[in-house]
C-alpha cells in the first residue's frame, strides 16, 4: 500500500484463504478457511517495520499479524501459533529463548528447472568445485553480493553471530543471535527474504530449499531452545550446581514425544524428505545425545548458563514461526506433563523403532492427521487446514514424472 494509506493508519484487510495458499498458487476447498472466505486484518507490528535498504526506489516492508475482524488472532496465522505458544509458557512464569542456525547455497540463474543448480563464476572466472568447506576465503569469489548482505542486515538492525562456508557446493551457514523466539522468527523471515533480494541484484540466485543438489549436504534450520526464569532470566535447563534439572528432561521428553507427529510441521516440502535420508547431517529420529550430531536432538556441549536443546530436524524450507512454534510446545507439552525422555545415546547408533519419524511427506502429513496432540496445540482449524493445503501440494508433485523415471524406468520390461 501506499506510504501515506499506511501512515493514516488505513486497515490493509485480506481474504482467510490466503493463509492456506499452495505453493503452486491453489487453495484447498474454502470449507477449511470459512466458507464465506471472509477477510482478516493486517495489523502491523511497531517493532517490525523496516525500509528496504537493497530497494532503489524507497520501500518498506512490515510484518502483520493476522487477525480476525473482531480483533483475535487468525488461528490460521503461523505467527498467531507462535504468539500462542510463548503466552503458555508466560502463563507458568517462564520464557522460551531460542536461536536460529539457517543454511542456504548461492547459485547461478537456472532458467531451465530440468537442468541441475550451478555454483555461480567467482571473481576469480571459475565456479567453485567443492573444495572450500569452511575455508576463510572461501566467500571471495562473491564478496560483492555478501558484503551487500552484511550491509543490509545492518540497516534492518539483524544481529548476526558467526557466519560460514558449509559442507555443500556454494552452501553457506548463518547463526543468528538468540532471544525472543517472535524476534528470532521475524528476524530469520527478513533474514531468507534479504538474501534472495539482494541476490537478484547481484544476478545470483539464493536457494533455501531443503535439498537443491543430488550427493550434497542438504540445508537446515536448526533451532536452538532454553529456557529462562521471567524477572531472573535464569535458566531453569540448570539447578545451582549447573546440573540438569528435571524441567530440562521434561522439555526432552515431550521434544521426543511430539517429533513424529509433528515432522510435517517440521518438514513441510517433498524435497525436505530428501535432505532428512542424509543419515548424518541431517538426522531423521527423536533421539538425543550430549554433542552427538547424529541425534534429532542435540544437547551442544556450553557452561550451565548456555545450557539448551538444539532441534536438528528443520530444514531452511521450514517456516520459522511453525517450526519455533512446534517445537517450543513440544518442549511445554513435556514440561506441563513432566515426561521423561529414553536415555542418551552417544557414538553410532541404531534408531530404536518407536524414535524413528516419518521419512515421507505422506506418511508425515498421515501421522499429522491422526494426532491428538497436534490439534490440542494447535487446534483442529489450524491442522486440518494445513494438512489440506500440504496434501494439494503433494498430489501436484505426483502430477509429474521425473527425469529419473524417464531415464531408469523406460527401458524396463
Amino acid at each position: 500500500m501506499t506510504a501515506e494509506g499506511f501512515l493514516e493508519g488505513r486497515r490493509l484487510q485480506m481474504a482467510r484463504g490466503v493463509l492456506l495458499q499452495c505453493i503452486m498458487g491453489g487453495y484447498p476447498p474454502a470449507r477449511f478457511y470459512g466458507s464465506d472466505d471472509g477477510d482478516l486484518a493486517l495489523n502491523a507490528d511497531p517493532q517490525q517495520i523496516h525500509r528496504l535498504p537493497w530497494s532503489q526506489a524507497p520501500r518498506a516492508l512490515a510484518i502483520c499479524d493476522a487477525d480476525e475482524l473482531n480483533g483475535e488472532s487468525s488461528r490460521l496465522s503461523t505467527r498467531g501459533q507462535l504468539k500462542q505458544v510463548i503466552s503458555r509458557y508466560a502463563a507458568l512464569g517462564l520464557a522460551p529463548v531460542v536461536a536460529t542456525e539457517l543454511e542456504f547455497f548461492v547459485f547461478a540463474p537456472n532458467q531451465d528447472p530440468a537442468q541441475p543448480f550451478r555454483p555461480p563464476v567467482g571473481l576469480d572466472g571459475r565456479r567453485e568445485e567443492g573444495y572450500s568447506a569452511f575455508s576463510v576465503s572461501s566467500n571471495n569469489g562473491l564478496r560483492p553480493f555478501f558484503s551487500e548482505v552484511y550491509a543490509c542486515m545492518a540497516a534492518l538492525g539483524l544481529p548476526r553471530d558467526t557466519f560460514m562456508h558449509e559442507m555443500g557446493v556454494s552452501q553457506f551457514e548463518i547463526n543468528l543471535l538468540h532471544g525472543d523466539p517472535l524476534l528470532l522468527a521475524d528476524q530469520t523471515f527478513l533474514f531468507k527474504h534479504l538474501l534472495k533480494e539482494v541476490a537478484l541484484k547481484h544476478g545470483l540466485m539464493v536457494v533455501c530449499m531443503a535439498k537443491p543438489l543430488a550427493h550434497t549436504p542438504g540445508s537446515s534450520m536448526h533451532i536452538h531452545q532454553s529456557v529462562v526464569e521471567m524477572g531472573s532470566d535464569r535458566n531453569v535447563f540448570s539447578d545451582e550446581a549447573g546440573q540438569p534439572t528435571a524441567m530440562f528432561r521434561h522439555f526432552i521428553g515431550g521434544q521426543q514425544a511430539a517429533m513424529a507427529d509433528f515432522t510435517a510441521l517440521f518438514a513441510p516440502n517433498v524435497n525436505s524428505y530428501q535432505r532428512l535420508c542424509h543419515p548424518y547431517a541431517s538426522p531423521n529420529n527423536a533421539c538425543w545425545s550430549h554433542d552427538n550430531r547424529a541425534a534429532g536432538l542435540r544437547i551442544p556441549a556450553s557452561s550451565p548458563v548456555a545450557r539448551r536443546v538444539e532441534n536438528r530436524l528443520p530444514g531452511a524450507d521450514a517456516n520459522p514461526y511453525l517450526a519455533i512454534a512446534a517445537s517450543l510446545a513440544a518442549g511445554l507439552h513435556g514440561i506441563e506433563n513432566e515426561l521423561e525422555p529414553t536415555a542418551a545415546i552417544q557414538g553410532e547408533f541404531q534408531v530404536p523403532d518407536n524414535l524413528s519419524l516419518p521419512c515421507t511427506l505422506h506418511a508425515a502429513l498421515e501421522r499429522l492427521k491422526r494426532s491428538q496432540l497436534a490439534r490440542e496445540l494447535f487446534g483442529s482449524e489450524f491442522i486440518e487446514g494445513y494438512i489440506a493445503s500440504k496434501t494439494m501440494e503433494l498430489t501436484s508433485f505426483f502430477d509429474e514424472i521425473t527425469p529419473w523415471e524417464r531415464r531408469v524406468l523406460a527401458a524396463q520390461a
